[in-house]
């Protein structure tokens, strides 16, 4: 990142990872705008963050809440809702307009590492995690969800500098390294070491328009 006070719009505020990303981008200086469903949840205490009530299912005031900002970032998930919607894939559709009117050019999606990059095949192993492990857990919907958002952003929005994280993330424990990019490599991280790879990620130009993993770097 540059010494800029950016101004970063984060969907998931309250997440396990979303959370981390807010404390990151407060504490390197910057200003945060959080949409969230549950105000008493955030825990963070900073002039430079705003909180906003609402849920992307029923938000409506989106170009108003993208007046001054400089990056997206959606680290949103409901398995329940998932099951059988693609809610995630409906909330970007109205998003990326509202991002064109509001010209706010980059965004960042945090899908999970089982979710299949467009018109792409999953190596073997993945897809058989996927189809035993993930399926059992309840969780294909969210993949489903995950997949339909990164066909929509290679079809439909290809003027906006989006980009796909493929995060296999499973604990909250310490930091347990650096991640970086990688189309076949991934490692199973922390929360908070997939936030600040998120964070970086965001002023990657080279990360524009990839759907990629990540894994700790050695």
């Amino acid at each position: 990142m540059t010494n800029s006070q950016y101004t970063f719009l984060v969907f998931g505020a309250t997440g396990r990872t979303g959370r981390h990303f807010v404390s990151i981008a407060l504490s390197e200086g910057h200003k945060v705008v959080a949409l969230v469903r549950n105000p008493e949840k955030i825990e963070e205490q900073n002039p430079n963050l705003k909180v906003v009530e609402g849920s992307i299912t029923d938000y409506t005031a989106l170009e108003e809440l993208l007046i001054g900002v400089d990056f997206v970032i959606s680290m949103v998930g409901n398995a329940q809702l998932q099951k059988l919607e693609n809610v995630n894939t409906d909330f970007v559709k109205k998003l990326i307009p509202a991002m064109r009117k509001q010209n706010v050019k980059r965004f960042l999606y945090q899908a999970g590492g089982f979710s299949r990059p467009y018109k792409e095949n999953l190596p073997l192993m993945f897809w058989v995690l996927k189809n035993t492990m993930v399926r059992f857990s309840g969780l294909l919907g969210q993949h489903r969800d995950n997949e339909a958002v990164i066909e929509y952003l290679t079809e439909k929005a290809g003027d906006i500098e989006w980009m796909v994280h493929r995060a296999s993330i499973i604990s909250d424990d310490a930091s347990k390294g650096i991640l970086v990019r990688s189309k076949t490599k991934n490692s199973i991280a922390t929360f908070i070491d997939c936030a600040m790879y998120n964070y970086r990620l965001l002023t990657d130009n080279s990360a524009i328009h990839t759907c990629d993993l990540s894994y700790y770097k050695k």
